[in-house]
């Protein structure tokens, strides 16, 4: 027996060591119901204590039969009867017993149909023994733990997310395929997809004890908004790594005087800027979209919710195409910006403007990070006749012109943003 487990179940019985008290505890259940039904309750509730301090609410029959109650080499010679009374009596259920989350209405029925008159049940005990059993009273508690982390973070009657979200707030994919299973038997969840250029999945949940109200359109495009909110966070964080990596990049190049390296950088970081700001001014439009569904369903008018939504993203002008527009020029942008660090690096310095302000306001800002650890690093005013100014300029709108194709090339063969 794990010995965390063994001392857990000590704690719990007391007289766990009493040899005697053991030996009539261990013996296969024999008689009538009411010979044996003590001693089930006592190895049904403890199976359930021990998966509570487990943090689990799934169980392989041959991981309790052999581990949880070994005492001495011996296990409960009554364990196999135990649980498949519990099973028996609803008290375990297997994956297959379980609604099929993403199925149809006319699946539903007739799996709620199924389970009202035992066709799902008729299992032989050797089938039981090897599917992974679940216990039903600790799903419900789970199920209730997830809905209301996510009630924390909305105030609504209800809410759509990704299927992403939910699986994070559980504990990975496979206890999302059970509770969204779950949820779905009882009338509380609702899967829902779209399927435009990729697949987005996600699930509509009850959040107060009332059902689940119909899906409706402006559901899908809660969904598909969420979608895209996450997706731009993601970018974000990608981005503000890579200013990190280049804003640090800089500050080496000024430490080690090599003003050259510092300018490239800075450049670069320049334009990874601009796109964060486009990346952020999309993200908040998308969020501004959703507060105002989200503050119309709250006060409980949803006919009216649905109309102001629609009307949001109407008036908003964000439409599934601008999205798409939207995440593709962000792509490009961060696609580009690599083959025009690799031109820079390339381009001799000269061919730079060093005396742009705002490159210049940035030197200003590195070197007051820098402070007294180097000495301070004088800007050279550079002159920089007119016409190698417009051999820069030609240039550089060159290759963002060439980058821009590439990734628009990139797009249309099917490549994946994110």
């Amino acid at each position: 027996m794990n010995s965390s487990v063994a001392e857990f179940v000590r704690e719990e019985v007391p007289d766990w060591d009493d040899e005697v008290v053991a030996t009539a505890r261990f013996k296969a259940f024999s008689g009538q119901r009411s010979d044996w039904e003590p001693r089930f309750f006592f190895w049904r509730d403890l199976i359930l204590k021990v998966a509570r301090y487990l943090g689990v609410f799934t169980i392989q029959a041959s991981e309790v039969r052999s581990n949880w109650f070994s005492r001495g080499g011996l296990t409960p010679l009554c364990l196999d009867h135990v649980l498949l009374e519990m099973y028996n009596n609803g008290d375990i259920l297997r994956s297959v017993d379980l609604m099929n989350s993403s199925g149809g209405r006319l699946y539903q029925m007739f799996k709620r149909v199924g389970h009202l008159i035992g066709i799902s049940r008729s299992s032989t005990p050797q089938e039981i023994f090897e599917d992974r059993l679940i216990l039903r009273t600790l799903l419900q508690e789970r199920a209730t733990e997830v809905t209301k982390v996510l009630s924390e973070s909305h105030w609504t009657s209800s809410c759509v997310i990704t299927m992403e979200k939910f699986q994070s707030t559980c504990r990975g994919s496979d206890e999302a395929s059970i509770i969204m299973s779950y949820l779905s038997g009882c009338g509380k969840a609702r899967y829902l997809s779209i399927r435009r250029m990729n697949l987005i999945e996600g699930v509509k949940i009850s959040l107060a004890p009332t059902p689940l109200s119909n899906i409706s359109s402006i559901d899908y495009d809660t969904l598909h908004l969420n979608w895209t909110a996450e997706k731009l966070h993601q970018q974000l964080d990608v981005i503000d790594r890579r200013c990190e990596k280049l804003r640090k990049s800089a500050l080496q190049s000024l430490k080690s005087k090599n003003k050259e390296g510092a300018l490239r950088h800075v450049r670069l970081l320049k334009l990874t800027s601009e796109t964060r700001e486009k990346c952020t001014a999309l993200l908040n439009r998308v969020e501004e979209v959703l507060s105002i569904i989200e503050n119309t369903e709250s006060t409980k008018q949803v006919s009216e919710a649905i109309q102001i939504g629609a009307r949001a993203i109407k008036d908003n002008s964000i439409s599934i195409e601008e999205v798409h527009a939207h995440l593709q020029e962000l792509d490009e942008s961060v696609a580009s910006q690599k083959q025009v660090e690799e031109a820079l690096e390339s381009m001799p310095l000269q061919h730079t403007d060093i005396e742009d302000e705002d490159v210049e306001e940035e030197f200003k800002k590195l070197e007051m990070e820098l402070g007294d650890e180097i000495p301070h690093v004088q800007m050279a005013e550079t002159v920089v006749d007119g016409s190698m100014r417009k051999t820069f300029s030609l240039q550089f709108s060159s290759l963002l012109l060439e980058s821009s194709s590439n990734s628009v090339a990139r797009w249309s063969s099917g490549s994946v943003w994110f």
